[in-house]
């Protein structure tokens, strides 16, 4: 007999007849919070001529979204298991309307920092709420498939978009709106919160982990800074080395006191189950790959082959487009009925080798006869990878627990785009210096030379991406041995909260 609630909208048989509705707002939420990572790449540097910002400090208009957001995931995720999901998802959406519209604003770059830094702290309170009212709302196999299809897609495809919504902006009107635009999609998102979707109430004698929020949000604000500014300073400079030590022993402490705090703000059981573990790690190494094939690509494209903001936004729609077929019609179709493993290894199998083509780019290269075919790949392969990963790692948590399981996927995809973004353009820009030294012996080919140089880098880098894309799929081969849902055991389904 199920101990489910009345009225949960979760529990078989009494499925929200409006549960679709929900899911776009909440998909409308979880795409705002992805493609804002990527949204004002494109638009940097007229802000940065705006503001009058310095090369040095121009970086923090990135780090400071990406520091908040990576830190305090944790944290957002136990606020929503204890507050609510619904309340929670809310006022995540109203501080992030609200921090967005401060940075639209901005009458000098200290003010967008602090913007992009509140934006950053409510995206960690929205994100986790999105993906858990996900989970408990669609149990039923194949709608949980359709479901975390539509959510996987925007997952993957969320830092292309921004990328396409950045340039038009950025192109047509200003940098401005790129922080603008959400306002507007919060809220509808809000109405639509407060109309369609439905939650159980918080846990009211719950009590926050105040040691486990200092510990587990303090390393991981360490480790996500250090990756940061390992792309500036280097992976040898004494800042960057403290910041890895002090991260080490945060985590170390935080992991320690979980297993002795009355409540703890990551129960341990959670990354111990060997195919949730699977799925983070898998999810870290993917993003990896991923991250750093948006920074050198949005480069090669606008430096090496001179495409506009538009167009350059434009080359990653194929890519978006492979990546919703491949979560929404393939894998969202396939995995009621095939294990988990079956479509995320051949995923990133296909991610690397579209990988590899790209390793064979130069500065004349066409794009639709040598760039798109490797775009195409690389999105099929991420999207038959992001939607059973989120769908597994969310799987079978008890609904008490499942803020902070979907605050810990969200965490190994910033802690996966943070590494990416550091290890790759240190190993490009030192690759491409040392090219360039080796290679400028006439003085009047400097520019050719320098070009090349440049993209031989990428290149290099793109190596490493498509060697961790393969490691990400031997990862999910050799860790996550979950069945088909149709076919797994009743845990398969989320755990229904017992009644007091």
């Amino acid at each position: 007999m199920s101990s489910t609630r009345t009225g949960d909208p979760a529990a078989p048989g009494e499925a929200d007849p409006r549960r679709w509705w929900g899911l776009v707002v909440i998909a409308l939420a979880q795409l705002m919070v992805v493609l804002d990572a990527t949204i004002v790449n494109i638009a940097l540097p007229s802000a940065q001529r705006d503001l009058d910002m310095s090369d040095g400090n121009r970086q923090w208009v990135i780090t400071a979204y990406t520091l908040a957001f990576g830190g305090l995931l944790l944290l957002g995720g136990r606020v929503s298991d204890l507050v609510g999901r619904k309340r929670t998802f809310v006022i995540g959406l109203v501080g992030f309307a609200a921090a967005s519209a401060i940075g639209g604003a901005a009458a000098n770059s200290m003010m967008l920092f602090g913007a992009r830094a509140l934006q950053g702290v409510f995206a960690a309170v929205l994100a986790p709420s999105a993906l858990s009212l996900l989970t408990t709302t669609f149990t039923d196999p194949r709608e949980r498939g359709k479901a975390f299809g539509i959510y996987g897609a925007l997952a993957g495809s969320g830092s292309a978009i921004g990328f396409i919504v950045g340039g038009v902006l950025t192109e047509y009107l200003n940098w401005r709106w790129c922080l603008y635009v959400n306002v507007p999609v919060a809220v509808v998102a809000v109405i639509g919160a407060l109309v369609l979707l439905h939650d159980r109430p918080g846990h009211a004698g719950a009590r926050l982990d105040v040691p486990g929020v200092v510990l587990g949000c303090g390393g991981l604000v360490a480790l996500v800074y250090g990756f940061s500014e390992a792309q500036p300073r280097g992976w040898t400079d004494a800042l960057v080395l403290a910041l890895f030590a002090l991260a080490l022993v945060l985590l170390a402490a935080f992991v320690w006191w979980q297993t002795r705090a009355p409540m703890p703000l990551l129960p341990l059981h959670i990354i111990r189950d060997r195919d949730r573990a699977g799925c983070f790690l898998t999810m870290m190494l993917a993003v990896i790959g991923m991250f750093g094939l948006f920074l050198f690509m949005t480069y090669y494209l606008q430096v090496i082959l001179g495409y506009s903001p538009v167009r350059t936004g434009l080359a990653f729609l194929p890519m978006t487009v492979a990546i919703v077929v491949g979560s929404t019609q393939i894998a969202a179709r396939l995995l009621p009925h095939v294990s988990p493993r079956t479509l995320m290894v051949p995923g990133m199998l296909l991610a690397s080798g579209g990988m590899v083509i790209l390793t064979q780019m130069t500065v004349r290269s066409e794009y639709v006869s040598e760039i798109l075919p490797a775009l195409l790949l690389m999105g099929l392969g991420m999207g038959l990878t992001f939607m059973p990963v989120f769908s597994t790692a969310t799987a079978g948590v008890a609904p008490r627990d499942s803020g902070v399981t979907s605050a810990t996927v969200n965490t190994s995809q910033q802690v996966g785009g943070s590494i990416g973004t550091a290890l790759l353009n240190t190993i490009a820009t030192s690759t491409s210096a040392s090219w360039i030294t080796a290679h400028l012996t006439d003085p009047s080919q400097r520019e050719l030379v320098v070009r090349e140089g440049i993209v031989h880098g990428y290149t290099v880098a793109i190596w490493v991406a498509a060697g961790v894309m393969l490691l990400a799929g031997l990862v999910a081969g050799l860790m996550v041995t979950a069945k088909a849902p149709k076919h797994g055991t009743p845990a398969d389904r989320p755990v229904p909260e017992p009644v007091a």
